[in-house]
């Protein structure tokens, strides 16, 4: 029989979706995961003509029972895409056709509604999109010789599928990955004290406040019915625990495919490229002001989703205006920091493009006339003379310089972003800019250029991908409040990018459980969870401030202890330690216990986790399951697999009621199912 392995995640095939760092971890871990299951491993999502034609090499499937159960859905109205997605790895993917299977939608619907009282409102297009997406477990029911399939779901989007599946007893082992919790984005967005309230939310009432109360019904519900739940981060299992009311099986920490140079100066030397790319931009963006010396200037970066409190903007911005002040008046040092955060805007900024068009003029004045100065230096020096300069260069040639140096001079003061804001007035990164008094003036020491895009090597204006644009900056900024991982920091540590984090983000948290001493690694760690918002700013400054006295010899050390951490976040050595050795064994083994009648319930080493979210347990071997098969009866298997069933369709009627259900009851409760279900655990062993 098969051991097939199915991963179902909405963003994977969308780089309009790929801003969060669920895009990342799923192109990243495709490689490993592909080489450790071979054609038994297929991604699945929605299916866009505009992404497969360019991202998926269309095939026929190599399994015969899944070429079947694809045609079965395709006889049943449902249109089914497969092939290769072309990236690292090639994994197969599995593509839905939301539009063809919508006449089905509220049917969909209606069965949720019937298993679980979540409704999904018509105007949600992400949810409804996400319940058009639960053909997993129509799939897997048309598998003709019903192998042994081991489902990975992440996020909220993939709940239906995980939710339906279980509650139509489809034999399958199932893993839930959240990201993030929804609500714990939301009420971090609007600047609550999260994490000192945790335990004091009304989860029921935030949510319903926020018009996410049936998104949220889906997370929690898909949490509960998953055999194993994991997240990337001790924090966000912190956190989950909390929202979701079920504590993580696998902390996961999210990894990147690292490439190693043979040798430890070609990142150097890279570093060194890039940055001459991004200096000849900080030259035309800045012409008319460049009274600041390019090799004493340092380039600072934030980067992600424009989250402004989230993301720490907030608290980047206000420590800048201190760093200005330092740099003034103890330092001769210029701190060029950009801001890749995209935002609504509708064309480029003619400043900015005019900036970029006055540097490639200057650029061919001064080839022209090194070209004339050369060969009439050239000439004079074989005829054995020291040439006069104002015989080598003419009138003209001087004409044409003083044109060039008149069309330097500008009026206005270098623009802060490069593109034209829709919400100019209400944009809080601008708002805070003008708040601060940082306009990029001849006296500031700090210079801010706003990117209101992601960056592209097609850009007319900064012609440089991400990953060649890490590579050129000095330091990495990342002060989030917010951050399940962080991807942005950790992709400046695989670079050899110095990085700042918090205490706050699960990149920060991980580093500090495997570094004695992160700061001298490159990985600066602002307290953001025991300090005020003062100190912490006061902190941050300081980290910067430090950063910018340190010496080209000093910074050259420190990249290249910051490039010795990335085996830390190598996928093959995190996806050995927390995927391939447990995964695989534990799930099956889960999957074992199901069908095959083992009691879900042990007395010993019996955690309350397992008995609050009534899962099997994973922590029998398999000789010793093999062992107690034989001891069971037909009957004890048919009535432990009843009970297991019992306790699913418990759990979703739980969290289907919950509207009507107060969180004191609820509590007391789950309490007494925990206690029952202890008890009979002891008396069974």
């Amino acid at each position: 029989t098969p051991l097939l392995n199915f991963e179902l995640s909405f963003p994977f095939t969308l780089p309009e979706l790929a801003v969060g760092g669920i895009y990342t971890v799923i192109q990243t871990k495709a490689k490993i995961t592909a080489d450790e299951w071979g054609e038994n491993y297929y991604m699945m999502g929605p299916y866009f003509e505009h992404n497969f034609k360019t991202q998926v090499e269309g095939c026929e499937p190599p399994n015969p029972a899944i070429r079947k159960a694809m045609d079965s859905l395709i006889h049943n109205g449902c249109q089914v895409h497969f092939g290769r997605w072309l990236i690292e790895g090639s994994p197969y993917v599995i593509l839905f056709d939301i539009g063809s299977a919508a006449w089905n939608l509220d049917r969909w619907k209606g069965d949720l509604w019937q298993t679980c009282n979540i409704g999904l409102p018509y105007h949600d297009r992400e949810a409804n999109d996400s319940a058009s997406l639960n053909v997993l477990f129509q799939l897997t029911d048309h598998l003709g010789d019903k192998p042994n399939v081991i489902s990975h779901f992440h996020e909220w989007q993939a709940g239906p599928g995980l939710i339906l599946s279980r509650s139509r007893k489809i034999p399958m082992a199932t893993v839930f990955t959240t990201h993030a919790t929804l609500l714990g984005r939301y009420l971090c967005a609007g600047n609550a004290d999260f994490y000192n309230n945790l335990d004091k939310f009304s989860i029921d009432k935030e949510a319903g406040e926020r018009q996410i109360y049936h998104r949220y019904c889906l997370e929690r519900a898909a949490v509960h019915c998953a055999h194993v739940f994991t997240t990337v981060s001790q924090i966000t299992a912190v956190e989950a625990n909390h929202m979701l009311h079920r504590k993580p099986d696998v902390v996961t920490p999210n990894g990147l495919n690292v490439k190693k140079f043979s040798a430890m100066h070609e990142f150097q030397n890279l570093h060194s490229t890039k940055k001459t790319r991004i200096q000849e931009f900080v030259r035309g963006h800045f012409y008319g002001h460049l009274d600041f010396n390019l090799d004493k200037t340092l380039f600072f970066f934030i980067a992600g989703r424009y989250e402004f409190s989230n993301k720490g903007a907030d608290i980047f911005l206000e420590s800048l205006s201190r760093l200005n002040y330092l740099l003034r008046v103890r330092n001769d040092v210029t701190v060029v920091v950009f801001f890749i955060m995209p935002a609504k805007t509708n064309n480029f900024n003619v400043e900015s493009l005019k900036g970029q068009a006055v540097r490639k003029q200057l650029w061919d004045t001064a080839q022209t006339v090194k070209e004339k100065f050369g060969k009439k230096l050239y000439d004079a020096l074989l005829k054995g003379q020291i040439p006069d300069m104002n015989s080598i260069l003419d009138r003209d040639d001087f004409t044409i310089m003083k044109r060039a140096i008149y069309a330097t001079q500008r009026h206005s003061l270098p623009p802060v972003t490069t593109h034209n804001m829709l919400d100019d007035s209400t944009d809080p990164i601008l708002s805070n800019v003008r708040r601060i008094g940082l306009f990029n003036s001849r006296n500031d020491r700090v210079k801010i250029i706003f990117h209101p895009e992601f960056l592209s090597s097609t850009s007319p204006l900064l012609p440089m991908d991400y990953e060649d644009f890490v590579r050129g900056c000095h330091l990495g900024v990342f002060p989030s409040y917010y951050e399940p991982w962080g991807y942005t920091p950790g992709e400046c540590t695989v670079m050899g990018i110095p990085s700042v984090t918090t205490n706050l983000s699960g990149f920060g948290c991980f580093m500090e459980e495997h570094i004695s001493d992160p700061a001298a690694y490159g990985i600066y760690i602002v307290d953001r969870r025991f300090r005020s918002p003062e100190e912490s700013c006061n902190q941050l400054t300081q980290f910067m401030f430090s950063f910018c006295q340190q010496s080209r010899r000093q910074r050259i050390i420190q990249r290249n202890r910051t490039e010795r951490l990335s085996d830390l976040l190598d996928w093959r050595y995190l996806g050995r330690v927390c995927f391939c050795s447990t995964r695989n064994k534990q799930l099956f083994d889960e999957r074992e216990n199901i069908w095959r009648g083992k009691s879900p319930l042990r007395g010993r080493n019996l955690q309350q986790n397992q008995a609050h979210s009534g899962r099997p347990s994973a922590s029998t071997g398999w000789g010793e399951w093999k062992e107690e098969r034989e001891k069971n009866s037909r009957q004890q298997k048919t009535t432990t697999s009843s009970r297991n069933i019992g306790q699913v369709n418990w759990i979703l009627e739980v969290y289907s009621s919950r509207p009507r259900i107060p969180v004191e009851k609820y509590r007391e409760r789950e309490t007494e199912r925990r206690k029952h279900n202890y008890r009979r655990g002891k008396t069974q062993s």
